[in-house]
């Protein structure tokens, strides 16, 4: 499967090598003639890819040849940013010494001319050795030029038929009988009279739809109606009573209790005589006594409770339900088999208008075992080639249907193999995730750019990370990520997706657990270029002792289960930061967030290659001024660093960085305003305070030419000059969350025509507004933009404490409203209230 990986990898290496700095670099230093050698070998050997892509899956040695070539296009992609970072730094150097462009070009060397040691002839010749070996090789494999017999378009991913892969009810084929059976015993109750509280379980194999049936009943209307309260929580391999308590609790109750006995009392106190529908999905601890633990604020304070626990094991089950064999959750039978392969397929239910395509899929649909998993991936593959039946013919004879790996279904290795290069590559690199971890997707596309994997051409006017978020959306559609459940902002890949990503990923990337941790093989370190690890309560050094020997590491990259944020206490050894980060110079990607770090190291500036730096919610005072030899950067992350008062002094020399997140930091306005000057750069803050008697300072919002994301202002009672709003430009901010604060006291003294006029002033872009927040507004009536049907995107709204407000906005015309809260309006008309809230009836 590596070949369409590597033929992304070797278009970076192209563009790279005819890129007119390296040009330069290869002429200045006299490398010319080795740097064509390379792009010679490299054009040989990228000939013959689709020939060992399709001799790969039966041959050991072309697989072993394919991963020889992927690591020495790494070690190639190394030596080359090495080099252009080197006269990057160079070039900043003189720039800050002032010495001007003109004066530059007559001494073209200065920024490019490198000292030819051996090391750097030792990279030059041992590259040239390797390429030469692999060029050779390839005729000893029988590996030859052919064009693939499928043509393959990476970037045109818009030809696609997109479909969403949130739940719909109506697609759901073969399990109502189901679904009435267990929606009646959620209603009903039909559990032994000696049962302490009620369980509704669902039992089957991987992929048979398990959580997609508990979905259903989870967002099922009368369920809504009959339960008082609801929660999600994804178990997972890690059975922790305490962390699963805590995300029940945040889920009831919106809060958080750091102790696990006051845990219990606060959820058994708030679920006290209420109707509680709980979900735990994919458990597999057999443990009765953690189960016992978990479940017992539930015992007798809420009676009429019921718990849908999905598994795909019945050993805990027969120690708590009667006849657990009855509610196993089996395969679909052949025809609702083929229907769903249709809808997914065609968009159909079933093959009357496809006859040629029928016998294919009959075929097809028998090899998947009835499992809606491999249905709906295959369906989606095949949806794009309706009309070509040699393609359908070929995936039903396929030779991966008899190929037997562990739990990877032949289906999803097949689904992954059509995939495009890049979005193989892209997949790949989730293998990182553990299981049931809920991603962002904002967070993984600039991660994806951090690693290299977007470096391609985009369309006039695109980005690398439109280009990101296109390609999320075409594995979204895949189905090999899914909606989050009960978390619309989130995604997750099913364990099944998991298992593949991880069995693709071959030798380059590395999850460290408990489990891979016993495992590992010392002597295949230096061969890893990717690393995740699950965060514990304290990391100790030895942990990573070993990894001083991967000197070829791009990720670095904590991670949690389950959830991407953590109020958990994490602690970190001091050597790991202090001994082992200098000893990976090749880290493209650094995370750390979530550990109690209070200092960063001066030696964090040697990492030159580093592009993405995570320290959110660590308690970290400052940076050190060698973060701003990090010419690479692209992307910081100190969210969340409640300790953080200051950046360091030549922040503004990162000229390549283009995500600046500083959400719930003490960092004032005042030392934001001044990066203006980086064009490129994104901030990300959650708070802009108004201070100054005039509230002038709201104007110096148009210096932040790129703000982002989510921002509240707050102390707009200030602003004494409607024209200070104007000035901030909102309209021209890509924001997806605004919150606009006024005081709540001194009413009476306050100019309502003042504040509507600023109000107006700040109307934000209507085409990435997500949800707005409007509280204790003085005006008596709204601007005209608020409740504008232009903003297509909004969906929640909350509006409180708008104590002189006689009518409400025309809030029911916005298209996409899901939520709306009004609180604290009493001079509105209870009328007016009802008309614009009617859209949820």
């Amino acid at each position: 499967m590596a070949e369409l990986v590597l033929s992304a990898l070797l278009h970076v290496l192209f563009e790279k090598l005819s890129s007119t700095a390296l040009k330069r670099i290869a002429r200045n230093n006299g490398i010319d003639a080795e740097i064509k050698k390379w792009q010679r070998s490299l054009i040989q050997i990228h000939g013959v890819l689709a020939d060992a892509s399709r001799k790969e899956v039966a041959g050991t040695p072309v697989k072993r040849w394919l991963n020889d070539l992927q690591h020495l296009a790494y070690d190639i992609d190394d030596v080359l940013d090495g080099w252009l970072t080197e006269a990057m730094q160079h070039e900043s150097t003189h720039e800050s010494e002032g010495i001007s462009n003109k004066v530059r070009k007559f001494i073209p060397t200065c920024c490019t001319n490198f000292s030819r040691n051996t090391s750097m002839h030792d990279k030059l010749y041992s590259i040239t050795a390797k390429l030469k070996d692999l060029v050779e090789e390839k005729a000893a494999l029988g590996l030859s030029l052919t064009e693939d017999s499928r043509p393959r378009n990476n970037n045109n991913i818009n030809n696609r038929r997109f479909q969403s892969s949130v739940v719909d009810p109506s697609s759901i084929v073969g399990r109502q009988a189901q679904k009435e059976a267990l929606l009646q015993q959620l209603l009903l109750g039909d559990e032994p009279c000696d049962q302490k509280f009620s369980i509704v379980p669902i039992v089957g194999m991987g992929g048979v739809g398990k959580t997609t049936l508990a979905r259903l009943l989870y967002d099922d209307q009368q369920v809504k109606d009959h339960f008082e309260l609801k929660a999600w929580v994804c178990v997972s391999d890690e059975f922790d009573s305490f962390r699963i308590s805590k995300e029940i609790f945040q889920s009831v109750a919106n809060k958080e209790v750091s102790d696990f006995n006051r845990l219990q009392e606060a959820l058994r106190d708030h679920v006290r005589d209420k109707k509680i529908l709980l979900v735990l999905d994919d458990i597999w601890s057999e443990s009765y006594a953690d189960w016992e633990t978990l479940v017992r604020p539930f015992y007798t304070c809420a009676p009429g409770s019921r718990i849908i626990l999905t598994t795909r094991s019945d050993q805990l089950l027969k120690q708590l339900v009667y006849n657990p064999q009855n509610k196993q959750l089996h395969s679909l039978s052949d025809d609702d088999a083929l229907s769903l392969f249709a809808q997914h397929a065609l968009g159909v239910s079933n093959f009357d208008s496809h006859l040629s395509l029928k016998p294919y899929a009959e075929g097809i649909v028998k090899k998947c075992g009835g499992l809606p998993l491999a249905l709906i991936a295959l369906g989606r593959l095949l949806r794009a080639k309706k009309d070509e039946v040699d393609h359908w013919k070929e995936v039903s004879n396929s030779e991966m249907w008899r190929l037997e790996e562990g739990r990877i279904l032949p289906a999803l290795r097949l689904s992954y193999h059509d995939l495009p290069a890049t979005l193989k590559q892209l997949f790949a690199y989730c293998s990182l995730f553990p299981k049931d971890f809920l991603f962002d997707k904002e967070e993984l596309v600039l991660l994806w750019m951090a690693e290299g994997f977007l470096h391609q051409p985009t369309p006039s006017g695109s980005t690398q990370e439109d280009l990101g978020h296109k390609f999320f959306d075409e594995l979204l559609s895949r189905s090999f990520f899914q909606h989050a459940p009960n978390n619309e902002s989130l995604f997750v890949m099913h364990d099944l997706m998991n298992d593949l990503a991880t069995s693709v990923a071959n030798e380059f990337f590395l999850r460290l657990d408990n489990e891979s941790e016993k495992n590992i093989r010392k002597e295949m370190l230096e061969k890893y270029r990717h690393m995740s690890f699950v965060r514990e309560n304290f990391v100790a050094y030895k942990k990573f002792e070993a990894f001083e020997r991967a000197k070829s590491l791009r990720t670095f990259l904590a991670r949690s289960v389950g959830t991407t944020e953590s109020r958990r206490d994490f602690y970190l050894s001091n050597k790991i930061l202090a001994n082992l980060l200098p000893q990976l110079p090749l880290l493209r990607v650094l995370s750390l967030s979530g550990f109690e770090i209070s200092e960063v190291p001066e030696s964090i500036g040697i990492l030159r290659h580093l592009r993405y730096l995570n320290l959110s919610r660590t308690r970290i005072k400052h940076l050190p001024e060698t973060v701003c030899k990090l010419y690479n950067l692209q992307t910081l992350i100190l969210c969340g660093c409640d300790k953080l008062t200051e950046l360091p002094n030549n922040f503004q020399t990162l000229e390549n960085l283009q995500h600046l997140d500083v959400r719930d930091t003490p960092l004032l306005f005042q030392m934001l305003s001044g990066l203006g000057d980086l064009k490129s750069l994104h901030i990300t803050l959650s708070k802009i305070i108004i201070g100054s008697e005039s509230g002038s300072e709201v104007a110096k919002i148009k210096d932040l030419k790129n703000l982002f994301g989510k921002v509240s202002i707050v102390g707009l009672e200030k602003v004494q000059n409607a024209i200070h709003a104007h000035k901030a430009n909102f309209s021209e901010k890509r924001l997806s969350q605004l919150a606009l604060e006024w005081s709540d006291e001194l009413y009476d003294s306050r100019n309502e025509t003042l504040e509507k006029e600023v109000l107006n002033e700040l109307k934000p872009r209507d085409d990435t507004l997500i949800e707005l927040r409007i509280k204790s507004y003085g005006g008596l009536e709204f601007p005209n933009w608020v409740g504008d049907p232009l903003f297509l995107h909004l969906k929640h709204v909350v509006i409180s404490d708008c104590k002189r407000c006689t009518s409400l906005p025309p809030l029911a015309q916005l298209p996409s409203l899901k939520e709306l809260f009004i609180q604290g309006l009493s001079e509105v008309e209870v009328g007016l209230c009802f008309h614009a809230c009617k859209l949820f009836q």
